[in-house]
């Protein structure tokens, strides 16, 4: 087989006589000894390898039939839509002379593969060779323009499109609609939306909703409502705009009353409010709405799927998650990338970190989130071997590592204190890949130093930093303090913390829990009565606990469960048995300077411990529990689900704001160093 340049230098040679014995892919027995340029170019439709189309273009020289600018152009249009773009470009740049159906097809082409530059470049080329643009030229160069982003050039091709005479064809109007939208220059789109006059007719539906999208997403929702209003048609795709606008501004009552009010509803009209609803927080409902999308027989795409999972891993719904892993096999699914990833946070995120390496394992189109998700899933769970094993698995298997590869096998070294080993990782990012370490790297040296103890060193870490350390930087070397009580140094990070953002509650949540923790009562005060005369809140905790394939969520102090009671009961005598075994509350964590036995009842309240005992009441003997806390877990709460986990013979899985912890036995995974 030739070189595809040798194909084209071949035009001019005779053709060759074949063999009836010699073998021939599908293309080339569908040839007759004479194919015509509609044979062809089916042909060139119906193939879908590389091979299939460079032997087809063999045939169109061996028959003479290269000059066809016809059969050239459908070529180009075939190669970008399969992916196989720079073989297009080389049709391209050999077949002479260049006219519009040829650009329009690579411009096209180009566009769709994402090559916005290159798109742009051609139509420059285009300009040059003297090759008027037309109607199907500017919706797709509008298209490369927008979404780079660049303003300038497109008022200029504005300013083209009015002269040339095709500022009226719809199509056209809708693309300038469309960039200005993704521009952001609403006002811009809406003058041009005023002008057209195909604006009351039928078949303008397409120009409404782009703007309605373009009002939704700059958050003029007014706007949007109006338009929807006036629209003189509406299709589920405008219904759909207005939803997704409504969710993205916060409003869930206005887009749970438009979903309901929806005279039809699509795939992309249940999925939109799946994604939306956990997006916002609404986790739960998020999957009951999929499972209602379910029963009434609308089937969920690829991105439905990957909203649902990702709702049950926030708030570490494992059954509900296991529900939809086999709906995917029932239903025949493809363990695609996507949905293979997806699955792999999942469970990771849910607890089951074992569930997560098998799917890993089966998902055969691994990419690099894949890889990532499942090394974060190793690193969260404290196996940071398998982590680090994974890393090095990815990197056999040709996957360059990017800057989020790397912040999870930092991670993996920070939980498992592998201070050494980090700081290679992180030099290994500029030295070998080029990366620059962003903010969110250095504070995980920071905390890998901090952890270990090595503060001093931690410190001079932040000082030498090439960037100037924000919140995250100070905060990460506040924790640490806190753990090893340096008041001094804790002071300092405070101060700076207080300095960047003075009005974020955990600048002083964290100083008064240093202060508490080594007794100085009247500055934890201080701070606390500071805190409230600016009128700062502390996040409230929370914790969610799964029972039954239900979610139930506490707060602290919660009493608002029609368990309740119960409840409180229960984890009385949770802590009068662990007591009993040597259990000792660690009122340490209480911030206030009161009675110990007041502090005791603080305590007693932690959100993660009514997950506890409402798991423990509402489920079979030797069932595993899994909660999910909002905030770090405290110490006093991490002592007390050990004991409650030998008491219960259970295994309990924490899962905090920073990682897992596998309470078993008496014993927890994390070997009290969090």
């Amino acid at each position: 087989m030739r070189s595809r340049h040798a194909l084209f230098k071949a035009k001019n040679s005779p053709a060759k006589t074949t063999s009836s014995r010699e073998p021939t892919s599908s293309p080339n027995k569908a040839l007759s000894q004479n194919p015509s340029e509609t044979h062809l170019i089916s042909l060139i439709h119906a193939s879908k390898t590389s091979r299939q189309l460079h032997q087809i273009h063999a045939q169109i020289f061996l028959h003479n039939l290269s000059t066809s600018s016809q059969i050239a152009t459908q070529l180009i249009s075939s190669s970008s839509s399969r992916k196989f773009i720079d073989y297009a470009i080389t049709v391209f740049n050999h077949y002479y002379p260049k006219n519009s159906f040829l650009f329009n097809a690579l411009i096209r082409g180009l566009t769709n593969n994402s090559l916005f530059e290159s798109a742009i470049s051609h139509f420059i080329l285009m300009l040059r060779s003297d090759v008027k643009p037309d109607q199907l030229t500017y919706p797709f160069v509008l298209k490369s323009i927008a979404t780079l982003c660049s303003e300038g050039l497109g008022r200029a091709l504005h300013g083209m499109i009015y002269k040339s005479g095709f500022e009226f064809d719809l199509f056209v109007r809708i693309s300038m609609v469309d960039a200005y939208v993704k521009v952001e220059e609403l006002g811009s789109a809406l003058k041009l939306f005023d002008e057209s006059p195909q604006r009351f007719y039928g078949e303008s539906t397409l120009l409404w909703n782009v703007l309605i999208n373009g009002c939704c997403k700059v958050g003029s929702m007014r706007k949007a409502v109006d338009l929807f209003e006036t629209m003189p048609e509406r299709t589920t795709a405008s219904w759909n705009s207005l939803i997704n606008g409504f969710l993205r501004s916060g409003d869930l009552e206005r887009a749970n009353e438009l979903f309901g009010r929806m005279p039809e509803k699509n795939v992309v009209s249940w999925t939109t409010m799946v994604n939306g609803l956990s997006h916002n927080g609404d986790h739960e409902k998020a999957l009951s709405l999929f499972s209602k999308m379910l029963q009434v027989g609308v089937k969920p795409n690829d991105f439905t799927i990957v909203s649902a999972l990702s709702a049950c891993a926030k708030i570490g719904a494992l059954e509900a998650g296991v529900r939809i892993h086999r709906y995917l096999t029932d239903n025949g699914f493809r363990l695609n990338a996507k949905i293979g990833t997806a699955l792999v946070d999942m469970y990771a995120k849910c607890g089951s970190i074992e569930s997560a390496s098998q799917v890993f394992r089966e998902t055969k189109e691994k990419d690099v989130l894949t890889w990532t998700v499942m090394i974060w899933g190793w690193a969260i769970h404290g196996h940071s071997e398998e982590a680090i094993q994974c890393f090095r698995q990815m990197m056999y298997a040709g996957i360059r590592p990017d800057e989020v590869v790397f912040l999870a096998i930092l991670t993996a070294c920070t939980h498992a204190g592998k201070v050494d080993l980090g700081l290679n990782f992180f030099k290994s990012m500029e030295l070998d890949y080029s990366i620059e370490p962003s903010m969110k790297h250095y504070a995980l040296i920071v905390d890998l130093l901090g952890r270990a103890g090595r503060l001093n060193q931690a410190l001079k870490f932040i000082e030498r930093m090439p960037i100037t350390p924000d919140f995250v930087i100070w905060g990460a070397l506040f924790c640490t303090c806190r753990a090893h009580k340096n008041i001094k140094l804790a002071e300092l990070a405070a101060q700076k913390l207080l300095e960047l953002e003075p009005k974020h509650p955990g600048s002083y949540v964290f100083l008064s829990n240093v202060y508490a923790a080594v007794g100085r009562w009247e500055d934890a005060e201080r701070v606390r009565s500071l805190m409230q005369n600016r009128g700062i809140e502390k996040d409230p905790g929370w914790s969610y606990v799964e029972v039954e394939g239900q979610v139930h969520s506490f707060a602290a102090g919660d009493s608002s469960h029609k368990d309740a009671k119960d409840i409180y009961l229960k984890l009385e005598q949770i802590v009068a048995g662990a007591k009993g075994q040597g259990y000792m509350p660690g009122t340490e964590w209480v911030l206030h300077n009161i009675e110990e036995e007041e502090k005791e009842d603080a305590l007693g309240s932690h959100s993660e411990k009514l997950a506890l005992a409402f798991g423990l009441i509402r489920t079979s003997p030797g069932m595993t529990l899994r909660i999910v806390k909002n905030l770090r877990v405290c110490g006093d709460c991490h002592s007390l689900m050990k004991y409650a986990s030998k008491m219960s013979q259970r295994e309990i899985i924490l899962r905090d704001i920073k990682r897992f912890h596998h309470f078993k036995d008496g014993i927890c995974s994390c070997g009290d160093y969090w």
